[in-house]
C-alpha cells in the first residue's frame, strides 16, 4: 500500500507512504481517495488528517510517470483535490520536510494547513519547462498572496514554511508546529479542534487581487522576460498568476491547464524533463547494482597543485572531506596554496562563504613533497602533465606508497586508462576521474571506467561524486573518452568551415545564436589552442589519413594560443576576456585560402551550427555503437555539464531526435558532397542509419 489508514480517537489520519519522497503516482491517489471515502463514510470520524511518512509530506508527482498517460489516469490530481475539497469532513493537511509541487497543490486543497517549521515549501514545475497544473497558479496566489506566490512560481525554488508563516496576511498555514517532533501530535489536536466548523473553507473562495493589477504584472513581464531568455513557462506563469487576479476561479483553471497543456509539448519543455531524467539516470550503471559494496573514504591526496589540481582539492574541502596535496617544489605547492586560498577569500568578499567556513576548508587541508605522506589516503588523484611517461612514473610510485584497497585515479582528458592501470600491480584499483576546468565550479565528471576497474571501485566514485556535487557519467577507455571524442570532430568541422569562407567571429555568432556558452573559436582561446596542436601533431601520426585543416597550426604557429597569450583567433587586452575580432587571423585564413586555390562562399548560420552539432551526433552514435557510453542521455549530460550546449535544446542527441534522425542523415549525407569537407566522417555511423531508417530516436 502506499498509503496508511489510522483512526486516532475522532480523527482518521491517512500518511502516504511512496518512498523516497512520497510521489503522488496513480496508487498513491488511488489510495487517497479510497481513504477519504472510508473516513467519510464512518460516523465516528469527525474530521481527517493528510501527512507524508519519512522524509517528506510529498515531492508532487512520481518521476516513474514522467510524461506517461499513467500521469493523468483516473483519479487524477485534479480529482484528489477535488474530492479533498469536497470532503464533507474538514481535512488538515500536516505539512513537514518537504512539499512541493503537486504535494503543495494537494495541500491547498484541504481546508487546513498546519506545518513544521524547516519544511521546504515551493512549486518547481517551471525548471521543467511547465506551469503547477493542478490549481497551484490559482490557489497560492490567493492563500498566500499575489507578489510572493508569483515569485515562488516563477523561481520554482523552496521557500522555508517559518518564512512563508510570516507573510502578512498569509492564510497558507492556519497554525505552525512548535517542532517536527510535535507535529503529528498537534496536528491531531488541531483536527479535533476544528472538527464541527461549517462551512469549511476552501483556498479558492478566497479573494485574489493585487492593488496595482495591469501596472505590476507588465513590471512582472518585464522583469520576468529579461531572465526567462529562451524558455517560454515563466511568462506563462504570469500569465497564469494573472488570470487567478481576474477570473473567476473555475475559468482560472481551465486557463491553467490550457497552458500547462500547451507547455508539456514544447521542445523546451521536452529539454528539461529529458535532463532532469537523464541527470538520475547517469548514475545506474547497467552491470553494478545499486547494493553494491562502496569502499569507505574519509581522506584524499591530490598529486599536483596547479589550477586542476587545486580545484580537485575544493571540490572534497568543500565536501568536508581532508585533503593532502603534493608536489615535486616547495615553490609550486606556495603558489597553489595561495590560488585556493584566493578563491575562497573572493567567496568570503562576495558574502557566498562565512569566514569560520572558509577556516575550516583551509584547516583540512595538508601539503607535502614526499610520496610517502599519501599513504593512509583513501582515494588519490593525480593531476598532471598530460603524458604517458610523467603519469607512469606517478603511478608506480603509488603502486609502491599506497595502502591496499585504496583507489588510484587518474584525471586524464584523453590518454589510455587501461595502460595507465598496467603500471600497477592492482588495476582493479585504478580508475578515470576527469574533472573539467576549472574542476571547483563545473557540474561535469567523466568516470573512466578500465577493462579491469572494480565494480566497488566504480560505485564509491559514482557516490563520492554526488557528495561533492558533480553529474557523473561513466565512459569507456578510447581516446578522449566521450566529451574530448567529440569535441574533436566539432573543431575539425570549425577548421573546414574557415577553409570555406567563413571568420572565426561569423563561427562563433552562428554558434552563439543557437545556444552555445562560446563558439569553438572563442572555446579554443579560453581553454588554449596549444591543447589542440598538441593533439593535432599527435593524430598527423596515428591517423595520416585523417583529414584537417591547417589554419590552426598556422596560428599556434605565430603563438597565438588564445587568452594566456593575449592572441588567439581574437585579440585581448591585457586583463581583459573580451574577444577582439582580429585583422592579422582574417588575413592568414584568407591568404591560406588562396594558398589552397579557394574561392571563399557564403555559408548560413544555417549550415555552420548543423555541420557542428551534426558532428557531434555522429561521433556519439559511434561512442553509442562501441559501448563507450552506456546511453544517449549520458553522452547529453556530458555536453550540457561540460561543453556548454544549450539547456533548453536538452543535449546532441535529444536534439537530433526532436529534429527528426531522417533529417540529420539526409544533411550529411548533403555534408559529403563538399569536396573540401570530409566525406568519409560524413557516413553516417551505423547506429545513427539504422535508427533513421526505422523512424527511430536515440532517447
Amino acid at each position: 500500500m502506499t498509503t496508511h489508514y489510522e483512526v486516532h480517537g475522532t480523527v482518521a489520519r491517512i500518511t502516504l507512504s511512496n518512498p523516497p519522497v512520497n510521489g503522488l503516482g496513480h496508487a498513491t491517489r488511488l489510495s487517497i481517495t479510497d481513504n477519504l471515502q472510508k473516513a467519510n463514510a464512518d460516523a465516528a470520524i469527525k474530521s481527517i488528517v493528510i501527512t507524508g511518512a519519512g522524509k517528506a509530506f510529498s515531492g508532487g508527482a512520481d518521476i516513474k510517470e514522467f510524461g506517461s498517460p499513467k500521469a493523468m489516469q483516473e483519479p487524477n490530481l485534479l480529482s484528489v483535490i477535488s474530492a479533498v475539497e469536497n470532503s464533507s469532513k474538514p481535512v488538515v493537511a500536516a505539512i513537514h520536510s518537504v512539499c512541493m509541487g503537486g504535494g503543495l497543490e494537494l495541500a491547498l486543497g484541504c481546508h487546513y494547513r498546519i506545518a513544521a517549521p524547516g519544511c521546504s515549501v515551493a512549486l518547481p514545475e517551471v525548471k521543467l519547462g511547465l506551469l503547477p497544473g493542478a490549481g497551484g497558479t490559482q490557489r497560492l496566489p490567493r492563500a498566500l498572496g499575489v507578489e510572493p506566490a508569483l515569485n515562488m512560481i516563477v523561481s520554482g525554488e523552496p521557500v522555508k514554511s517559518e518564512l512563508l508563516a510570516q507573510i502578512p496576511g498569509q492564510k497558507l498555514f492556519d497554525k505552525m508546529a512548535s517542532s517536527a517532533e510535535s507535529l503529528q501530535e498537534e496536528a491531531l489536536v488541531f483536527a479535533q479542534s476544528i472538527a464541527d466548523t461549517r462551512p469549511l473553507p476552501l483556498v479558492r473562495s478566497l479573494p485574489c487581487k493585487h492593488p496595482k493589477g495591469d501596472a505590476y504584472f507588465q513590471f512582472a513581464r518585464n522583469m520576468v522576460k529579461g531572465m526567462a531568455k529562451n524558455f517560454p513557462a515563466p511568462l506563462k506563469c504570469v500569465d497564469a498568476v494573472e488570470a487567478a487576479t481576474k477570473r473567476k476561479f473555475e475559468d482560472g483553471m481551465l486557463f491553467e491547464r490550457e497552458l500547462f497543456i500547451n507547455l508539456m509539448w514544447t521542445p523546451e519543455s521536452r529539454a528539461l524533463r529529458h535532463i532532469f531524467m537523464a541527470e538520475r539516470a547517469a548514475s545506474k550503471i547497467p552491470d553494478v547494482p545499486a547494493d553494491t559494496p562502496q569502499r569507505e573514504i574519509k581522506s584524499i591526496a591530490v598529486i599536483g597543485a596547479g589550477t586542476m589540481g587545486g580545484g580537485i582539492a575544493m571540490n572534497f574541502l568543500n565536501a568536508g572531506i581532508p585533503v593532502r596535496m603534493l608536489e615535486m617544489k616547495q615553490e609550486a605547492l606556495d603558489r597553489g596554496l595561495a590560488t585556493i586560498r584566493k578563491n575562497y577569500e573572493a567567496q568570503v568578499k562576495k558574502g557566498k562563504l562565512k569566514q569560520d567556513k572558509y577556516e575550516q576548508r583551509m584547516g583540512l587541508l595538508s601539503t607535502t613533497l614526499s610520496y610517502d605522506d599519501l599513504k593512509d589516503a583513501d582515494l588519490v588523484i593525480e593531476a598532471v602533465f598530460e603524458e604517458m611517461g610523467v603519469k607512469e612514473k606517478v603511478f608506480k610510485e603509488l603502486d609502491r606508497v599506497m595502502k591496499p584497497g585504496a583507489i588510484l585515479a587518474s584525471n586524464t582528458s584523453t590518454l589510455d586508462v587501461n595502460q595507465i592501470a598496467g603500471f600497477t600491480q592492482r588495476p582493479q584499483d585504478v580508475v578515470g576521474m576527469h574533472f573539467f576546468s576549472p574542476a571547483n565550479i563545473m557540474k561535469l565528471l567523466e568516470v573512466v571506467r578500465g577493462e579491469k576497474t572494480g565494480k566497488d571501485v566504480l560505485a564509491t566514485v559514482m557516490a563520492l561524486a554526488k557528495k561533492i556535487r558533480k553529474t557523473a557519467v561513466v565512459s569507456g577507455v578510447c581516446d578522449g573518452f566521450i566529451g574530448n571524442r567529440m569535441i574533436e570532430q566539432y573543431g575539425r568541422q570549425g577548421g573546414f568551415l574557415l577553409d570555406e569562407g567563413c571568420t572565426p567571429e561569423q563561427v562563433d555568432k552562428a554558434a552563439e545564436k543557437f545556444g552555445f556558452a562560446m563558439g569553438p573559436f572563442r572555446m579554443g582561446d579560453l581553454a588554449g589552442n596549444d591543447i589542440g596542436w598538441a593533439i593535432r601533431k599527435r593524430r598527423y601520426q596515428e591517423k595520416p589519413d585523417m583529414k584537417y585543416s591547417k589554419t590552426a597550426d598556422l596560428l599556434c604557429e605565430k603563438g597565438r594560443f588564445g587568452q594566456k597569450t593575449g592572441a588567439g583567433w581574437y585579440d585581448y587586452l591585457p586583463g581583459k576576456r573580451d574577444a577582439i575580432p582580429s585583422a592579422e587571423v582574417v588575413q592568414m585564413i584568407e591568404a591560406h585560402r588562396a594558398s589552397l586555390g579557394i574561392t571563399p562562399r557564403k555559408i548560413s548560420d544555417e549550415e555552420i551550427v548543423q555541420r557542428l552539432v551534426f558532428a557531434l551526433v555522429n561521433e556519439a552514435a559511434h561512442i553509442l555503437e562501441e559501448g563507450i557510453a552506456n546511453k544517449a542521455s549520458d553522452i547529453d549530460m556530458v555536453y550540457l555539464m561540460g561543453y556548454g550546449f544549450p539547456i533548453f535544446r536538452g543535449g546532441p542527441m535529444l536534439y537530433a531526435d526532436q529534429l527528426g534522425l531522417f533529417n540529420v542523415v539526409q544533411a550529411m549525407h548533403r555534408f559529403a558532397q563538399n569536396p573540401l569537407d570530409d566525406a568519409k566522417f560524413w557516413q553516417p555511423a551505423p547506429l545513427l542509419a539504422r535508427l533513421a531508417a526505422e523512424g527511430k530516436t536515440f532517447n
